[in-house]
């Protein structure tokens, strides 16, 4: 009961203290922000009432009622040009049959694998159903075309109609300088680019006419545990197409490494050999002489999901038709038969920033020039599905949007010496952080797990992706203070294998929101540096973003 008592003590005087930072001359002061509020949005957003916020149940409807109804509270504008808060975003929910079978055929030999045991499917095809009958297998190596590298896994093979199987992450090209590290100069070295992303491997396999598409299941460096692709085994959801989605490959899926292993041998090849070849550009296609057969049924249903949008109009008469987006993601996982996604840190808690950060630039006297947007967004556990939809549907062209500012999982482990900007060197946005960090008497580096590539695993990723920097930080290996210098390591691993993804995240008694408090002081200043900026933040030379920068503003 004292420690309970002393943990609520703590939140009140949090809430009192009008900045952790160090104030310098007649600079802006850093907003209070107030740990009571945060965890209380936490604790209903992340409640059994919500059910773990799947879009299209009873869970969205709660959550994004009480996101709008806090934005109104704030004193945010409604952000939708219809004068509401709720930005629909039409969404197909599919879900497969589980009683499915993967079956691999080659001259009388038969291997039959087990769903979510050994494999998992799904299709992107609005459609009742979804299959491949006897559709010859292709090793693609890592399957990815980068013309800026050289690169071709596809090279002399025509892939329509057959089924792919390509490994997840960037080809482990090695330093022709070092062979014990990766060559820089090549997909990033040790930092992941979009081209080992699972999302751009089944993308680039349904524009190249592949039926199937199955990805070699690996942990390391940077994919997920079996458990979490098992989770991607329940209703899945796309954005609406058209044409249903036709383009898309018939069969997405992930295959165990066992299994693969026992499906080389079948095919009379040698799984390590051809995996060391495909870390080379001299690598070429591998028919397996395979055949792959599986069907099952799709049940479908059409929801409208929702962004919520709120705003706060800018000072400047001609400024104000520009903005600042503050991005985080409202939903979960839903309900299975493990129970309830409660989804407290992800991504609950980066909601209750952004609502406190809102309600941080509502109390001040005097507005940013620039507007501000808020974004609760809709599907990003689905494939950034609610901010795909949004840069399609802007209520601020991109081309008038200066940055955004994404919080996905806030720091609920206590005060850092440091920030990790994940991302780190790619826009300009990082100076700012630097400099607004440093009067935290904190300093700012880059990711230090480069290889599980996060800023592809975001919602600022679909701004960059339209050529807007994002920024978007980070905990994990952070040097937190009064605590052991691998605390951060070890509070990331055991989140990662306890409750990421799992029914498990939750509240937790040891919480402590210094870190967060810091975090969103520091975004909340960056965001009125941009908003207040005579320029616009840039790329860097080099970055992937820059030519769809340029592209934007010349339309």
């Amino acid at each position: 009961m004292r420690r309970l008592a002393c943990a609520a003590l703590a939140m009140v005087l949090l809430a009192t203290v009008p900045g952790l930072a160090r104030r310098q001359g007649r600079q802006v002061p850093f907003p209070a922000i107030a740990a009571t509020l945060l965890q209380q949005h936490i604790k209903v957003l992340s409640s059994d009432e919500y059910g773990g916020r799947l879009p299209g149940t009873r869970g969205e409807d709660l959550s994004v009622a009480y996101i709008a109804d806090q934005f109104r509270r704030v004193g945010l504008k409604p952000g939708n040009p219809d004068g509401t808060y709720f930005q629909k975003v039409p969404l197909v929910g599919m879900t497969a049959d589980k009683a499915m079978q993967l079956t691999f055929r080659k001259a009388g030999m038969t291997g039959s694998l087990k769903y979510l045991q050994d494999f998992v499917a799904w299709t992107r095809r609005e459609a009742p159903d979804a299959g491949l009958q006897n559709s010859p297998l292709v090793f693609v190596g890592y399957g990815v075309q980068a013309p800026e590298f050289a690169w071709d896994d596809y090279k002399g093979v025509d892939v329509r109609g057959k089924t792919v199987v390509m490994l997840i992450n960037d080809p482990p090209v090695p330093d022709p300088h070092d062979a014990r590290k990766l060559d820089p100069a090549v997909f990033g070295g040790d930092a992941m680019t979009y081209y080992g992303r699972w999302t751009y491997k089944y993308d680039i396999g349904a524009a190249k006419g592949a039926a199937g598409i199955l990805i070699v299941h690996e942990s390391v460096p940077a994919g997920y545990a079996w458990s979490v692709v098992q989770g991607f085994g329940g209703e899945r959801f796309d954005l609406v197409a058209p044409n249903g989605n036709v383009d898309k490959a018939a069969v997405e899926g992930w295959l165990t490494i066992d299994q693969v292993r026992k499906l080389f041998v079948m095919a009379g090849q040698n799984f390590d050999v051809l995996k060391k070849r495909a870390a080379t550009r001299e690598f070429r296609p591998v028919p397996l002489d395979v055949t792959a057969s599986i069907h099952f049924g799709n049940r479908m249903r059409r929801v409208d999901s929702r962004n919520v949008i709120g705003r706060i109009d800018g000072s400047d008469a001609k400024l104000k038709a520009e903005c600042v987006a503050y991005s985080a993601h409202w939903d979960h996982f839903g309900t299975g038969p493990a129970g309830i996604y409660h989804g407290a840190a992800d991504n609950a808690s980066g909601v209750a920033g952004v609502i406190e950060i809102a309600r941080a630039f509502s109390r001040m006297p005097v507005r940013p020039k620039r507007t501000l947007l808020f974004l609760a967004v809709t599907g990003e556990e689905q494939g950034l599905l609610g901010s795909a939809y949004y840069v399609e549907h802007p209520v601020v062209p991109m081309a008038k949007t200066l940055a955004d500012i994404n919080i996905d999982i806030l720091n609920v482990h206590g005060a850092t010496k440091d920030v990790t900007i994940i991302g780190f060197g790619k826009s300009t946005l990082d100076e700012v952080a630097r400099q607004v960090a440093a009067r935290q008497d904190r300093v700012v580096h880059g990711d230090l797990e480069p290889q599980k590539g996060y800023y592809y695993r975001s919602d600022h990723f679909e701004f960059a992706n339209r050529g807007v920097p994002g920024l978007y930080v980070d905990w994990v290996r952070n040097d937190f203070v009064g605590k052991a210098g691998d605390y951060g390591r070890n509070a990331a691993d055991y989140y990662t294998e306890h409750n990421y993804h799992k029914p498990a995240d939750v509240i937790m008694p040891d919480w402590d929101l210094h870190g967060a408090i810091q975090d969103l002081q520091m975004l909340w200043m960056v965001g009125f540096d941009v908003a207040q900026a005579s320029k616009y933040p840039e790329w860097a030379v080099g970055s992937e973003f820059k030519a769809r920068r340029v592209a934007d503003v010349k339309r």
